[in-house]
Protein backbone atom coordinates (compact mmCIF):
# COMPACT_ATOMS: atom_id res chain seq x y z
CA UNK A 1 0.00 0.00 0.00
CA UNK A 2 1.04 3.42 -0.72
CA UNK A 3 0.44 6.03 2.44
CA UNK A 4 -1.07 8.91 1.99
CA UNK A 5 -1.00 10.26 5.53
CA UNK A 6 1.72 12.01 6.60
CA UNK A 7 1.52 10.34 10.39
CA UNK A 8 3.84 7.33 10.73
CA UNK A 9 1.70 6.40 13.77
CA UNK A 10 -1.43 5.85 11.61
CA UNK A 11 -0.18 2.36 10.46
CA UNK A 12 0.98 1.47 14.49
CA UNK A 13 0.12 -1.55 16.12
CA UNK A 14 -3.05 -1.40 17.28
CA UNK A 15 -4.51 1.30 14.75
CA UNK A 16 -7.93 1.05 13.67
CA UNK A 17 -8.46 1.55 9.73
CA UNK A 18 -11.48 1.64 8.21
CA UNK A 19 -11.97 -0.44 4.43
CA UNK A 20 -15.41 0.47 3.33
CA UNK A 21 -17.92 -0.84 5.54
CA UNK A 22 -15.01 -2.79 7.81
CA UNK A 23 -12.71 -1.68 10.58
CA UNK A 24 -9.16 -3.60 10.62
CA UNK A 25 -6.53 -3.33 13.16
CA UNK A 26 -2.82 -3.02 11.90
CA UNK A 27 -0.82 -5.83 13.01
CA UNK A 28 2.23 -4.21 11.77
CA UNK A 29 3.93 -2.54 9.10
CA UNK A 30 7.38 -1.69 7.61
CA UNK A 31 8.77 0.06 4.87
CA UNK A 32 9.09 -1.97 1.03
CA UNK A 33 11.69 -0.35 -0.95
CA UNK A 34 10.61 2.47 -2.31
CA UNK A 35 7.10 1.66 -3.05
CA UNK A 36 4.94 2.17 0.16
CA UNK A 37 4.70 -0.17 3.02
CA UNK A 38 3.64 -3.92 3.60
CA UNK A 39 0.53 -3.47 6.31
CA UNK A 40 -0.52 -7.03 8.34
CA UNK A 41 -3.99 -6.88 9.84
CA UNK A 42 -5.39 -8.70 12.83
CA UNK A 43 -7.87 -11.17 11.12
CA UNK A 44 -6.30 -11.30 7.78
CA UNK A 45 -4.82 -15.06 7.52
CA UNK A 46 -3.27 -15.31 4.23
CA UNK A 47 -2.21 -13.53 0.74
CA UNK A 48 -5.79 -14.75 -0.85
CA UNK A 49 -7.53 -12.97 1.72
CA UNK A 50 -5.06 -9.62 2.03
CA UNK A 51 -5.44 -9.51 -2.16
CA UNK A 52 -9.49 -8.56 -1.24
CA UNK A 53 -8.19 -5.56 -0.33
CA UNK A 54 -6.49 -4.55 -3.29
CA UNK A 55 -7.23 -1.17 -3.97
CA UNK A 56 -9.20 -0.12 -1.38
CA UNK A 57 -8.96 2.83 0.34
CA UNK A 58 -7.77 3.01 4.12
CA UNK A 59 -9.37 5.97 6.11
CA UNK A 60 -9.34 6.77 9.71
CA UNK A 61 -12.38 8.51 11.82
CA UNK A 62 -11.96 12.49 11.72
CA UNK A 63 -11.90 11.92 15.51
CA UNK A 64 -8.64 9.66 15.63
CA UNK A 65 -7.29 11.95 13.71
CA UNK A 66 -3.72 14.00 14.64
CA UNK A 67 -4.24 17.81 15.62
CA UNK A 68 -3.59 20.01 12.98
CA UNK A 69 -1.08 23.29 13.14
CA UNK A 70 -2.15 27.15 11.92
CA UNK A 71 -2.33 26.36 8.27
CA UNK A 72 -3.01 22.78 7.70
CA UNK A 73 -6.05 21.18 6.49
CA UNK A 74 -6.91 17.88 5.48
CA UNK A 75 -7.13 17.63 1.79
CA UNK A 76 -10.85 15.65 2.37
CA UNK A 77 -11.88 19.00 4.10
CA UNK A 78 -11.58 20.50 0.14
CA UNK A 79 -14.10 18.72 -1.72
CA UNK A 80 -17.06 20.69 -2.08
CA UNK A 81 -15.64 23.88 -1.67
CA UNK A 82 -16.46 26.71 -4.09
CA UNK A 83 -13.14 27.57 -6.57
CA UNK A 84 -12.99 31.66 -7.32
CA UNK A 85 -10.48 33.52 -9.30
CA UNK A 86 -8.52 36.42 -6.90
CA UNK A 87 -11.50 38.60 -8.33
CA UNK A 88 -14.29 36.46 -6.96
CA UNK A 89 -15.42 34.71 -10.55
CA UNK A 90 -16.87 31.39 -10.13
CA UNK A 91 -14.48 28.46 -11.51
CA UNK A 92 -16.68 25.95 -10.60
CA UNK A 93 -16.62 23.17 -7.42
CA UNK A 94 -13.85 21.18 -5.90
CA UNK A 95 -14.15 17.87 -6.53
CA UNK A 96 -11.48 15.57 -6.10
CA UNK A 97 -7.86 16.23 -4.82
CA UNK A 98 -4.98 13.62 -6.17
CA UNK A 99 -2.32 13.29 -3.61
CA UNK A 100 0.44 11.19 -3.94
CA UNK A 101 2.09 11.94 -7.51
CA UNK A 102 5.24 14.54 -7.72
CA UNK A 103 2.61 17.18 -7.43
CA UNK A 104 -0.80 17.41 -5.76
CA UNK A 105 -3.62 18.66 -7.82
CA UNK A 106 -7.13 19.89 -6.87
CA UNK A 107 -9.83 18.59 -9.41
CA UNK A 108 -11.90 21.14 -10.34
CA UNK A 109 -15.30 20.44 -11.94
CA UNK A 110 -16.56 23.96 -14.16
CA UNK A 111 -20.18 24.33 -14.49
CA UNK A 112 -19.79 23.01 -18.00
CA UNK A 113 -18.47 19.53 -16.60
CA UNK A 114 -14.99 19.80 -17.51
CA UNK A 115 -12.80 18.81 -15.00
CA UNK A 116 -9.46 20.68 -14.12
CA UNK A 117 -6.78 19.68 -12.06
CA UNK A 118 -5.18 22.28 -10.84
CA UNK A 119 -1.31 22.29 -9.28
CA UNK A 120 -1.85 22.68 -5.25
CA UNK A 121 1.34 25.20 -4.87
CA UNK A 122 1.07 28.18 -3.45
CA UNK A 123 1.34 31.17 -5.17
CA UNK A 124 -1.87 30.02 -7.39
CA UNK A 125 -4.22 28.16 -4.97
CA UNK A 126 -4.64 30.15 -1.81
CA UNK A 127 -5.62 28.58 1.60
CA UNK A 128 -9.34 27.64 1.64
CA UNK A 129 -11.64 29.32 3.96
CA UNK A 130 -15.34 30.17 4.44
CA UNK A 131 -16.17 27.37 2.09
CA UNK A 132 -14.14 28.62 -0.81
CA UNK A 133 -11.10 28.70 -2.36
CA UNK A 134 -9.28 31.28 -4.25
CA UNK A 135 -7.26 30.11 -7.30
CA UNK A 136 -5.27 32.25 -9.45
CA UNK A 137 -4.71 30.20 -12.56
CA UNK A 138 -2.18 30.66 -15.66
CA UNK A 139 -4.07 31.94 -18.54
CA UNK A 140 -6.15 28.70 -20.42
CA UNK A 141 -5.30 26.33 -17.50
CA UNK A 142 -9.50 27.05 -17.49
CA UNK A 143 -11.35 26.91 -21.49
CA UNK A 144 -14.14 28.92 -21.89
Amino acid sequence: MLPAGDDPDDYGRGTILRAGERDLEVRSARPYRDRGLIVAFAGIRDRNEAETLRGVLLTKSAAERRALAEGEFWSSSLIGLEAVTPGGALLGLVTGVVLGTLQDRLVVTTGSGQEVEVPFVEGMVADPAGGRIVIDPPEGLFLA
